[in-house]
């Protein structure tokens, strides 16, 4: 029997892409996902897709995300600050792109009103607080906050969507951002906490489909850490879950 008869389709799975100014393996300017990120999704047998940031308004971003059976909003760089009200802006906020808030941001939005599958990754996790009229700090402070290159406990609220998707109630994470979650948005509840008290989870009760937002990166550790992959494996099983 033909084996493409028989396997069925992975589920799609949207990534928006990121900017890059240069690629290693390109002449110019580039679109890129982490390529770790990638191989969580396709391991929890989805089929990622990166997608293209144009035309970032309500109507376009629904009608392009309706081909695909979840979302991963991933990490990046940082939001402009006036996208959540802040009329300063620290020095040390970085790779702010318009295109790429306006576009993240519409992708969050839809993503949630049309109940498709969502999980956010760093920026993604503040992509959606943003997009609930939430707010960031824009700078941690110094190195006792600091959330940069390194692993550390979170703990995760039981009962919670997290807390499923890991089989943990305390997981070693992979962090790399200085910025975190101020005043959260509408709706939304803490379920994952650093121990400097840094929200590191975030869910949404009653949303129509999966929603979970990680501040940090468990693309990093998944292919040796079960609790980090079974967020892939969450994100996939409730895409698959929507046919």
């Amino acid at each position: 029997m033909d084996p493409a008869v028989t396997t069925p389709a992975r589920p799609l799975i949207a990534i928006p892409a990121r900017f890059a100014a240069s690629t290693s393996a390109l002449r110019y300017a580039a679109e890129v996902n982490a390529r770790a990120l990638v191989e969580a999704v396709w391991r929890a047998g989805g089929e990622p897709a990166t997608i293209h940031p144009a035309e970032p308004t309500a109507a376009g971003v629904a009608a392009r995300l309706a081909r695909f059976d979840g979302v991963l909003l991933p990490g990046g760089g940082d939001l402009a600050p006036y996208r959540y009200g802040a009329t300063d802006t620290h020095d040390s906020v970085y790779d702010v792109d318009d295109l790429q808030d306006a576009f993240d941001l519409e992708v969050a939005r839809q993503s949630l009103d049309l109940g498709l599958p969502l999980l956010a990754i760093c920026r993604g996790l503040q992509v959606v607080n943003t997009a609930l009229g939430g707010t960031l700090h824009q700078d941690m402070g110094g190195p006792d906050r600091e959330h940069r290159h390194v692993v550390h406990p979170m703990a995760i609220r039981r009962g919670s969507l997290l807390e499923q998707a890991t089989g943990a109630e305390k997981v070693e994470a992979s962090c790399y951002h200085h910025q975190r979650v101020d005043r959260t948005g509408a709706g939304l509840t803490i379920t994952a906490r650093a121990a400097d008290d840094t929200v590191e989870g975030l869910e949404l009760p009653g949303v129509l489909g999966w929603f979970a937002a990680v501040q940090w990166h468990p693309e990093d550790t998944a292919h040796e850490d079960p609790a980090q992959q079974g967020l892939f494996d969450a994100l996939v099983g409730a895409a698959r879950d929507r046919h």
